[in-house]
C-alpha cells in the first residue's frame, strides 16, 4: 500500500493505494472540525486496514460517511471493516446500490446532493458510463472522479451496467465543465487536473464529441 501525503488545498486529503487492482482510497476531511468521509474502501488484508485506520486516527478524523463511487468489488472491499470500526453509514447511487449486499449500503445518494464536512461541501454528480450508478464527488477545487475519469485514461465501459455514449456523455457535460485548476483524484493511477486531462488525455482527444450532442 502506497500513502500520499495532505494533497487538498481547502480539505484534508489522504490518499491510499490499495488491494490487488490498486485502488484509490481516499480519506478527506475538513481541516477545522476534523469531520471526514472515506470514498471507496477497496483495501484487503490487515496490513491494509491497520494503515488506514491508524492514520484515521493520527489525523483525530471523525469518519461520517463511506462513500462508493460506484458499487465494483474493487472499490467495496473494506466497507464492512470500516464500518465497524467507525460506526459511519454506507452511501452509494440509487442505481448501484442493489450491488452491495455484504453489507448492503445504508443510503441511496441521488444527483446534486450534498455531503457536509463541517465547513467542507462536497457535491454528488451522477456520471453513468463505468457502471449504471457511478459518481464524482465535488469539491471547491477537487474532484474525486472514482473510475470515470484517469490521468491519460477513462473508465472501462464493456462491463455490466456499462456504456460507451453514457460514459462520453458523463465526462463532456459533466467533468471536461470544470476549471481546468481542478485537481482530479481518481480511483486508480495518479492524481492529475483537469487541465491536463483536457490538454492530453488521448482518449478524450480521440472522441468525435460532435455525434454525442
Amino acid at each position: 500500500m502506497n500513502l500520499k501525503g495532505d494533497l487538498g488545498l481547502y480539505l484534508f486529503i489522504k490518499m491510499f493505494t490499495v488491494g490487488l487492482l490498486a485502488t484509490n482510497c481516499f480519506l478527506a476531511g475538513d481541516k477545522e472540525t476534523g469531520e471526514a468521509i472515506v470514498i471507496d474502501p477497496g483495501f484487503e488484508g490487515d496490513s491494509e486496514v491497520k494503515t488506514v485506520f491508524d492514520e484515521i486516527a493520527r489525523s483525530r478524523s471523525r469518519v461520517k460517511f463511506i462513500v462508493n463511487t460506484h458499487g465494483h468489488p474493487d472499490h467495496i472491499g473494506g466497507n464492512r471493516v470500516l464500518k465497524e470500526y467507525c460506526g459511519a453509514p454506507i452511501l452509494v447511487h440509487e442505481q448501484d446500490f442493489s450491488l452491495l449486499s455484504n453489507p448492503p449500503a445504508d443510503r441511496k445518494l441521488r444527483d446534486g446532493e450534498l455531503i457536509e464536512l463541517g465547513n467542507v461541501k462536497l457535491r454528488i454528480v451522477h456520471t453513468p458510463g463505468h457502471s449504471k450508478g457511478s459518481i464524482i464527488l465535488l469539491g471547491p477545487d477537487e474532484v474525486f472522479s472514482g473510475d470515470t475519469l484517469f490521468a491519460g485514461s477513462i473508465g472501462r465501459y464493456d462491463l455490466p451496467g456499462g456504456s460507451l455514449d453514457e460514459l462520453v456523455n458523463s465526462l463532456k457535460s459533466k467533468l471536461l465543465t470544470l476549471p481546468d485548476r481542478f485537481r482530479v483524484y481518481p480511483g486508480h493511477g495518479p492524481v492529475s487536473t483537469i487541465g491536463e486531462e483536457r490538454r492530453s488525455n488521448p482518449f478524450l482527444q480521440s472522441f468525435d464529441w460532435t455525434v454525442f450532442g
